[in-house]
Formats: C-alpha cells, structure tokens, sequence
C-alpha cells in the first residue's frame, strides 16, 4: 500500500475523542438542583404556614389542691338554695292594681295586705246588700209583728183559719228574706276581701311582678294581664337541693352529716345535715334529688344561690382535716384510646397527658397521678385536638 491509500484511509477513521467532545452535555446534573429548590419551598411553606396560622383560641383551668371539708368528703355533689316554703302571691278577683305597698327585700307578717286592686264598684255592691238586709229584717219584724197579732185575734175567734196562715206564710217568709240577704250580704264581703291581696304566711318578698295601674287577673288569660303580685318566701325555710347521681346515692343517708359551700361565698362553709332523700330518680340525668338543710342561716344565704355539698362519712377523725388533695375541673378531662387524658399547656403549646383519676367532687375530679399543682389544661378540648398544637388563652 502507498502512502497515498494510508492518508486515505487515516481520514476516514472516526475521532471518538471530537465526537465526545462534540456531543450535547446532559442535563442530570439539574436534578439535584431541582430538588433542593423543591425542598427549600416546602420549608418555607411550613414555616410560612405556622407564622400565619392563628393559634386556637382555649379556655384553661388550673390544677389545685384542697384541703379541708372537701378533701374529707366522701361525695361532693352541686345544687342551688332553694325556699321550701314559697308562693306565686296572687289575685281572686280580675282588677286593675291600685296599690303595692312592698318591694323587693322587704318583710311581711302573715295576713298583712301586700296589695289592692280598684274596688270601689264592689264596695258600692256592699253598701247595696247592707242596706238590703236592713230593710229585710225590719220587713221581718213587720210580718212578725203581725203573725202575733193574727195570733190573738185566731184564738178569740176574730179572724179565719185562712186570714191566720196568710199572716204565718208572710212571717216565714220575711224570715227567709232575711237569711237571703245576710248571705249576699257576706258574698259582698267576700268580694271585697278578695281586691285586698294578703300575705298567706310570713316572709320576704323576692320579686315584684306587676306594678300600680296594670291589670291583674287570677289565672292571667289576658296577654296584657298578670298573674302574681309578688313572690313571697320564708327565708328560714331554706334548704339546698342537690343533685347525686345514682352510681353514688349509696354514699348518702338521712341525717349525714354535711358542709355547704356556696359559690358566692367559696371561702366560707356552713354546717348541714341531709334532711330527706326523695325517693325517685330523673332518668334523663340518672341523678337522686337529695334536700340538705342548714344548721345554722344568716343573711347571706339567698334563694337560687348555686352551691356545693360535701358529704362526710360518719367515721370520719380530727387528723382528716389536714388531708389535701390535687383536683381539676370535670370539663378538662376526655378519653383517648381508653384512656383519661388532660391537654396541658407548655408555653403556647399543648401536651396530652394521661391522667389517673380518683373521686369525683361535683364538677371537679381528684387528680392521682398525670398532673402537677398549677398546671394549666384545656377546658372542653375539641375531639381532633393533638399534642403539638398552637393555642392562646382566652377570656
């Protein structure tokens, strides 16, 4: 071969080191690029997404201790003061209320006019029948009189059998007018005592529920009508219903003894005593309406004041009362998976803790173990509620 045909030949070989050279660069190196800007956005989403997002809004209750008559009760259960001997003061008569002499907070003896209504037309009624029954009876005397007198003349033979009846049926009869009259008479009384609106016992009134010029009618069928005057209430007779529920009405018996917190009053007790037991049960609440009564009362206690029982056992001893214990309101525990639990707060965030529980005190519950005195938990947590969550605190 000449060295012409090799030169040919040399320039028809392939120069693999230009052809890569030549050859378009890949673009996988852009897939690493691609996903840390993928990853940089999401990010910053999610920490876009938590610097925006409100936290929830959340009421919260502290983790406390008690002591005293509410450590040593073995059952505490809530309830109002409530006046075992009140009435819805009331009309007889249909009128318009010409008189109120009592208002709110003021005391009245038994039989003492709260009240009157216009009744001068019904005092006229009563002149009328007076002076009817005046003139029956001195009709009466008249026919009497002369009965006697067609007495006489019957025996000496001066007048009839017939003249004689005559006069003794107009006797009977004068007699009988007499009788009518003193019964329209005392039905005129009646009707006047009826405008006259009494105390039927003594006590203090709670409300006024109608004023001077507004119409008053005993059943108030009229929408523009009242039915009571005022509400009346034997201020020693009261007493605190509290509702216990069935699964611990076996804690309570007639006579046990008691301690009776009222609300507004919480740092003061008043002894009591369970006065009866009502032998029936409200089975859309599954409670025992149990009627506690004071030992001693003071001015404080008021009707409808809402307050707390403490039952006590009857064994109990004097080294009771330096028991303490850790409790936390009803409406901060839920269950999750079979489990009491409580969301406490830390900082702005929420925790779910598991919570062992112990008696339960009308609406607050004794805490054994899963909470510490002065933590914070959620009231009412909502059911997708979780550990992690952002929340404030709310009025």
């Amino acid at each position: 071969m000449n060295e012409m045909d090799k030169n040919d030949l040399s320039s028809l070989r392939i120069d693999r080191e230009k052809r890569h050279r030549d050859r378009p660069r890949s673009k996988k190196w852009w897939l690493p690029v691609w996903a840390v800007i993928i990853a940089i956005v999401v990010i910053g989403y999610f920490i876009l997404k938590e610097s925006v997002t409100p936290a929830a809004a959340v009421k919260v209750a502290t983790v406390t201790y008690v002591t005293g008559s509410e450590a040593q009760a073995s059952l505490v259960a809530s309830g109002y003061v409530v006046a075992q001997r009140k009435a819805e003061v009331a009309s007889k008569a249909t009128g318009r209320l010409k008189y109120l002499g009592f208002e709110e907070g003021d005391t009245v003896r038994a039989g003492e006019i709260i009240a009157e209504l216009e009744n001068d037309d019904i005092k006229a009624n009563l002149e009328l029948a007076r002076a009817n029954l005046v003139r029956a009876e001195a009709d009466s005397l008249n026919a009497g009189r002369n009965f006697r007198r067609q007495a006489d003349l019957r025996q000496s033979g001066s007048i009839t059998q017939a003249e004689y009846e005559q006069a003794e049926t107009a006797y009977a009869l004068a007699k009988a007018a007499v009788a009518g009259a003193r019964a329209a008479l005392k039905a005129a009384e009646v009707e006047v005592e009826n405008t006259y609106i009494r105390a039927p016992f003594a006590g203090t009134i709670l409300t006024k529920n109608a004023d001077v010029g507004e119409m008053v009618t005993p059943f108030a069928s009229a929408a523009s009508s009242k039915g009571s005057v005022v509400t009346l209430a034997d201020m020693s007779s009261l007493e605190v219903e509290a509702d216990v529920s069935e699964a611990s009405i076996y804690k309570v018996s007639v006579g046990q003894s008691c301690d009776i917190v009222l609300d507004a009053y919480p740092g003061r007790s008043y002894p009591g005593y369970v006065k009866k037991i009502v032998p029936t049960a409200d089975r859309t609440r599954a409670t025992v309406l149990t009627k506690v009564a004071f030992e001693r009362l003071d001015g404080r206690v008021l009707p409808e004041m809402s307050a707390r029982v403490n039952f006590f056992q009857a064994d109990r001893s004097e080294s009771d009362a330096d028991k303490k214990m850790l409790i936390v309101d009803r409406d901060a525990l839920t269950t999750r998976d079979g489990n009491k639990v409580a969301f406490k707060l830390t900082g702005d965030r929420i925790e779910m803790v598991v919570v062992k529980t112990g008696r339960e005190l009308g609406k607050r519950v004794e805490v054994i173990d899963g909470l510490n005195p002065g933590d914070q938990v959620v009231l009412s947590p909502p059911g997708k509620m979780e550990s992690g969550e952002k929340v404030e605190i709310s009025d």
